[in-house]
């Protein structure tokens, strides 16, 4: 197992990078704790498969240092990196059985064969793969195939870390659950330093107890699924994590009032000041719809909306609000009653992000 670390890392496929627009990982320093199970989440084209392939030394960095427990390691290929990494797509030999692809590893840097076996047998209870061990690989379903990639993956208990770079791509809706689960407990028992790479936010929350959200080549928030749900530290957090995502919405004082459009927000002194003092024409504030109250009648600090649609989802709602020319939607339980036309809506300073260009600011509340 290792730590791994990245220090003022940056990388460009272009030979002579201009702006921070021409780098698919902009310079960051960032590190993945010893025995730690992580996901790099964002969507297609953030950077997340090429900050992976960097670490295992598929691909040099354009600049800046990998250190593995503190020993940089940009100059040592792959084999040498001790790093072992699950693709997209099942990477087995068809011709082997299932019990020689989880072996191959293990053989190849000549490990006794009592070893390989009590290994191989091992990893293949962990995956449910014992009734096929004697099969051939290329006989097995697309889900069975991507178990032995991941076997293979994690069969040899020497390697530094495990990378995964969306491993249940081809993997059956039904299955994926269980295999998000099966990887947690392989995370638990064996105590790999793992780095999971996907656009999904629930492979992430499940799998991972720290997740690093990517966005145009950055990491622009790493922490608990817990953290990046209700702080989120970018606007993007904040739109990509949860179902609906954040309302953000553009505000400035006007007045002595926080103004958004035409609309007064009721906020507590705290959030004013903080919106009064942004040197910025990018200054929005956030809310989840989970936290917006929703009432059928005026009530304090409260804002009328209109209530344009009402999705009944079974256990909650979704409806969809509008003030002025502001969208938004809100979310209530399902013994909450409904209003039909229009709403009286609050803000709650506790549940309130400020977000100037984008990245959070913390408010005094006091």
């Amino acid at each position: 197992m290792a730590e791994i670390a990245l220090k003022s890392l940056a990388h460009s496929y272009l030979a002579n990078p201009g702006s921070p627009e021409d780098y698919a990982i902009r310079e960051m320093t960032h590190v993945w704790q010893q025995g730690g199970a992580y996901a790099l989440l964002g969507p297609s084209g953030c950077g997340k498969s090429t900050l992976l392939n960097i670490i295992s030394g598929l691909l040099e960095p354009s600049s800046g240092e990998v250190l593995f427990d503190g020993q940089v390691v940009n100059a040592l290929p792959p084999e040498e990196r001790n790093i072992a990494q699950v693709f997209q797509f099942p990477v087995i030999y068809d011709t082997m059985t299932v019990y020689d692809n989880l072996a191959f590893p293990l053989r190849n840097v000549g490990t006794p064969a009592d070893k390989v076996h009590e290994r191989v047998l091992e990893v293949a209870d962990v995956l449910d793969l014992t009734p096929q061990l004697k099969r051939k690989a290329k006989n097995l379903s697309a889900d069975e195939k991507q178990k032995v990639s991941m076997g293979r993956g994690l069969v040899r208990d020497d390697v530094s870390a495990i990378l995964f770079d969306e491993p249940l791509t081809v993997i059956d809706p039904q299955l994926k659950w269980k295999l998000r689960r099966k990887l947690k407990e392989i995370h638990q028992r064996f105590n790999i330093t793992m780095v999971y790479v996907t656009h999904d936010q629930l492979e992430a929350s499940t799998f991972a107890d720290k997740i690093a959200v990517m966005y145009e080549g950055q990491v622009v928030q790493f922490g608990t699924p817990r953290e990046l749900f209700e702080r989120p530290a970018h606007t993007f957090v904040g739109y990509f994590i949860g179902s609906p995502g954040m309302n953000l919405f553009d505000v400035r004082v006007r007045d002595g009032e926080v103004i958004a459009d035409d609309t007064v927000i009721p906020v507590g002194r705290g959030i004013h000041d903080a919106v009064a003092r942004a040197r910025s024409n990018n200054v929005r504030l956030g809310i989840r719809p989970e936290f917006v109250e929703v009432h059928g009648t005026p009530v304090e600090a409260g804002i009328e909306a209109v209530v344009e649609d009402v999705q009944d989802l079974g256990t909650y709602s979704i409806l969809s609000l509008r003030l002025g020319d502001i969208a938004l939607k809100a979310r209530i339980d399902e013994d909450s009653p409904v209003p039909s036309k229009s709403a009286y809506i609050r803000f709650p300073d506790e549940w309130v992000g400020l977000y100037v260009d984008e990245f959070r600011v913390e408010i005094d509340h006091e």
